[in-house]
């Protein structure tokens, strides 16, 4: 009897070893650049920020720090799927790193022709091409395998694909238009890999986010005055069960906001650099601010856990600005370098 006591007694000293081990190994960092913010700016040169999430440490340059080498010309964007970071340039490449250490794995190049944003559904990669930005017949949104790092298909839309964001088994293409102008949000089944439908709404959607109620929310900014033929700004709810408009809210004439961001039930938008917000069940815009960044070229906004984030371009020469604001005070919390241009806020 003694034995098998002791046997047992050995084995759960065995198993709860083993549950240590496993507990230590599941908490050691990631990487250098895991639980923070990453500002990537379009360029002069391009480049990707990393400030820590308790706002302690920050690093420029991080892409070209671990890798010897420089993120391209005109770095557009990034996209976040699992453990890896996907880095777009309008050049045509897309560099794939770990997003924890920033190490390359990969570069996607062929197959693109001005690449804008890349969205993740179903094990596949779904990025925005303007293809020749005069030409408004070419664009498409490439398909890659992201096992083999290759496009696999493309898919024929409207002139000018930017953002594109991916629900469910859909993705949502806004139309800015390129060069040019557009009106449309196209919807891709991400099973058949195939354009389903296209929504109107008003001229040069950009920013879509997913509210609280399930509705896809679109940020159209309009013509501007400067092109003789002003159309209104506008924001748009999509009803995505059936894929139609179901509430347009106008922005008056000369007001023209182009960035948005969610957070807490508010919807944030920009005049100017200026921050105004309504509230999911708004039935109008407003065009009082809640308080002004401070920003000479507010570019880039982004919001998580209470906080919101601005990225400041300055004159597109000089190194950019991240300002970071409480949401509840509109109180400046910190501020800190960025990259020429900076326009992108992520969290990893």
């Amino acid at each position: 009897m003694k034995k098998i006591i002791l046997s047992i007694f050995a084995m759960s000293l065995f198993i709860v070893s083993c549950s240590s081990d496993d507990d230590a190994t599941s908490s050691e960092p990631l990487g250098a650049y895991e639980n923070g913010i990453i500002v990537s700016g379009e360029g002069g040169p391009s480049s990707i920020s990393f400030i820590s999430e308790d706002l302690m440490t920050s690093e420029n340059q991080i892409y070209f720090n671990v890798n010897n080498e420089a993120t391209g010309v005109y770095l557009q964007s990034l996209g976040f799927n699992d453990d890896k970071a996907y880095i777009v340039v309008d050049a045509g490449t897309i560099t794939v790193v770990n997003r924890y250490t920033f190490e390359k794995l990969a570069t996607i190049s062929t197959g693109l022709t001005t690449p804008r944003y890349i969205a993740f559904a179903n094990g596949k990669g779904y990025v925005s091409n303007w293809g020749d930005p005069v030409d408004e017949t070419d664009d498409f949104v490439a398909v890659i395998d992201l096992t083999s790092n290759e496009i696999i298909s493309t898919i024929a839309v409207g002139n000018g694909p930017e953002q594109i964001l991916a629900v469910d088994d859909s993705v949502y293409v806004s139309h800015k238009g390129a060069y040019g102008t557009n009106n449309i949000v196209s919807v891709i089944n991400t099973s058949s890999d195939a354009l389903t439908t296209t929504i109107t709404v008003h001229d040069n959607p950009d920013e879509m986010i997913v509210n609280d109620n399930g509705d896809l929310v679109v940020l159209s900014s309009g013509k501007p005055a400067w092109t003789g033929d002003e159309t209104k700004a506008a924001i748009t709810k999509i009803d995505m069960t059936t894929n139609t408009v179901s509430t347009a809210l106008e922005f008056s004439d000369g007001q023209h906001p182009e960035l948005m961001m969610y957070l807490n039930g508010n919807l944030y938008y920009n005049l100017g650099n200026s921050v105004l917000s309504i509230t999911d069940d708004a039935t109008a815009v407003t065009t009082t601010p809640l308080f002004s960044t401070g920003a000479i070229t507010l570019y880039g906004m982004a919001a998580k856990d209470d906080r919101l984030y601005f990225a400041d371009a300055v004159d597109y020469s000089s190194a950019g600005q991240l300002f970071i604001f409480d949401e509840a005070s509109h109180t400046l919390i910190n501020s800190f370098n960025a990259p020429v241009v900076a326009s992108k806020i992520y969290f990893n």
